[in-house]
């Protein structure tokens, strides 16, 4: 069972340090961002006016969905919100036909789920001194 909890930690850590990641580099320039993204789907059939908010709101999303993955807090609807989020970005992927980043979405999505799925391991987090 140790190695169950370890494996568990490892991965909880590794894909929050992805999400962590991601939001921190893109909040001190989430306007360059912004303009990058809404510049990536202006041929796709998805209107600037959903584009321009969700590319204000996906660092933010992406630091504390990271943030409480390394903390363990929350570790179930993060995960949850981490696998919509991921989604999101999936469909948006597709849309402006971009193959190379959609494997590292769908990896995501397949990590956020198989941790999910193994919740029970989640002993070194901070949920579990919440819950006491």
């Amino acid at each position: 069972m140790i190695n169950n909890t370890i494996s568990f930690l490892m991965l909880r850590l590794a894909i929050g340090a992805s999400m962590f990641g991601h939001g921190l580099v893109r909040l001190p320039k989430l306007d360059k961002f912004s303009g990058w993204m809404v510049k990536s789907f202006e041929n796709a059939m998805l209107p600037v006016s959903l584009v321009k908010p969700f590319s204000y709101v996906l660092p933010i999303a992406e630091f504390l969905i990271g943030l409480l993955l390394i903390a363990g807090l929350f570790t179930r609807q993060s995960l949850i919100a981490g696998s919509i989020v991921m989604i999101m970005l999936i469909l948006g992927t597709t849309l402006i036909e971009n193959w190379e980043a959609l494997v590292s979405q769908l990896v995501h999505v397949a990590i956020f789920a198989l941790l999910l799925n193994y919740i029970t391991y989640n002993s070194c987090a901070l949920d579990k001194l919440v819950k006491k």
